[in-house]
């Protein structure tokens, strides 16, 4: 078991979840911060562009409903003495021409003080409010095509200027209260975001620490349908993946040295018989340890072809072959084999099946079935061996007769020094890797091998090979 993770070990995920959340607030900070100035250079321009025309438009129409007043005003008295003698009613003229004579709050534009007025001789009526103003837009007044006068008004730039410094003002004012209300909302959401994403990170850096340690039972819970859901149910995966392979190699080492630890045992005993002459040595002792070597130099050939196969480095050469030739012709070699075992052959093969395969790793496919057979069926027994067309595939079906094999134990078959039965004697089996070597083969040419229970009463491996496509 490793030991818990250290308080240096947590300090660093927990720096690290700082770091992420403080990622996570300066992205969302500086998107609103950079929206909010946008939102504000965007209604600046509009405000230097189109308000302004707007406000030009409204300028000139307010002259023109107060020139048309004026003229109204002038035509009954046809001279501007009323309003030279009483200048106090200009505001109350401009406000009623303009209809705003029962409105308290003045508007920025429109007031009196924005309009002047003269008489034909250019000589004002009511002069501009502050002395030296000269920038004055102008328009004729006419009654009955004469021309009684000149109405000045102010244009909107003039007015502008007087509202700027306090337009500024407010709108600084309201940046401010925006930009402030975005940091605060920003930090807020961040800090949200970042303690519910760091305590799903922060869970699964910790598990992944712990596997990198050993301890492959960590797992994290799966609650929810999002991308770190999944990731939490791959991460369970691997590490139950990780335990299976650790306990299965575990115990491949553990077969393996006893495999190898029993002909060296047969051999020492022997070999120290002789020396203490309690065994000659003549040609029966030696063809006794010839055989031991013999075995144990297939245990170690067996090994090897696995390791190999693990590591995708089996030496095996594809190219057209007639599949139905080669099952065939193995098994009619393998004839006094099965009679050596009592067992009798029933085939079925289609003819001229092709398939792209390795003769040489094919014979040693059949030999490993054909020992499986022979090993493990009661005598008098019998074999079934049948090949067909599926579709795009070849479908080899090989049955024997009982013993069966409990339901339990059939995808354990292909294990690596797995037998059914408890026992380590050689008698009643091989080393244990035929099946797994054949599966192996198998996997080599792109194919697959399945175990069931045969109609014979014992056990039934069903081989499926791609057919040769010009087929």
């Amino acid at each position: 078991m490793p030991p818990p993770l250290s308080r240096s070990t947590l300090g660093r995920f927990n720096w690290r979840f700082s770091r992420l959340g403080l990622k996570l607030f300066m992205i969302i900070l500086s998107v609103n911060v950079a929206i909010s100035a946008g939102v504000f250079l965007a209604v600046s321009f509009s405000i230097d562009r189109g308000f302004l025309e707007y406000l030009n438009q409204a300028q000139e129409r307010r002259a023109t409903l107060l020139a048309d007043s004026l003229v109204t005003r002038w035509q009954p008295r046809e001279s501007w003495e009323w309003l030279e003698r009483s200048p106090e009613r200009w505001p109350m003229v401009v406000r009623h021409a303009l209809g705003r004579e029962h409105r308290d709050r003045p508007s920025p534009l429109g007031e009196a003080q924005d309009f002047v007025l003269r008489d034909r001789d250019e000589r004002f009526v009511v002069p501009p409010h502050n002395e030296g103003e000269s920038n004055w837009h102008w328009l004729t007044l006419r009654s009955d095509d004469e021309i009684i006068g000149e109405l000045g008004f102010r244009p909107p730039v003039q007015v502008m200027e007087r509202m700027e410094n306090r337009f500024l003002e407010r709108q600084q004012r309201n940046l401010l209260i925006i930009v402030v209300s975005l940091g605060i909302a920003s930090l807020l959401l961040a800090g949200g975001l970042s303690w519910w994403l760091g305590r799903r990170t922060r869970a699964l850096a910790m598990a992944t620490r712990r596997l990198t340690e050993g301890d492959y039972h960590s797992r994290l819970s799966e609650r929810g349908r999002d991308e770190l859901s999944r990731l939490a149910r791959d991460f369970n995966v691997l590490a139950a993946t990780l335990e299976a392979s650790r306990n299965a190699r575990a115990r491949w080492v553990s077969d393996t040295a006893h495999e190898l630890r029993t002909p060296l045992a047969v051999l020492r005993g022997e070999i120290e018989a002789m020396q203490d002459g309690i065994r000659p040595l003549n040609h029966e002792s030696l063809t006794s340890l010839g055989q031991e070597v013999d075995q144990l130099e297939r245990l170690v050939t067996d090994l090897r072809l696995l390791s190999q196969s693990d590591a995708g480095a089996l030496d095996i050469q594809l190219a057209p072959l007639n599949l139905s030739d080669s099952l065939a012709g193995r098994l009619e070699d393998a004839e006094r084999w099965l009679n050596d075992s009592d067992l009798s052959l029933t085939q079925q093969i289609a003819p001229d099946v092709m398939i792209r395969g390795d003769a040489q790793r094919l014979r040693q496919l059949w030999d490993n079935l054909l020992d499986n057979s022979c090993a493990y069926t009661d005598a008098p027994g019998r074999l079934a061996i049948t090949l067909t067309r599926e579709g795009d595939e070849v479908v080899v079906t090989w049955q024997d007769s009982a013993p069966g094999v409990p339901d339990s134990e059939l995808v354990r078959l292909t294990e690596r020094l797995y037998r059914v039965e408890g026992s380590r004697n050689r008698a009643s089996g091989g080393s244990g890797l035929g099946l797994s070597i054949a599966s192996a083969l198998m996997h080599a040419h792109d194919g697959s091998l399945i175990a069931s229970h045969s109609t014979l009463g014992g056990l039934c491996w069903t081989l499926r090979f791609p057919l040769l496509n010009d087929q």
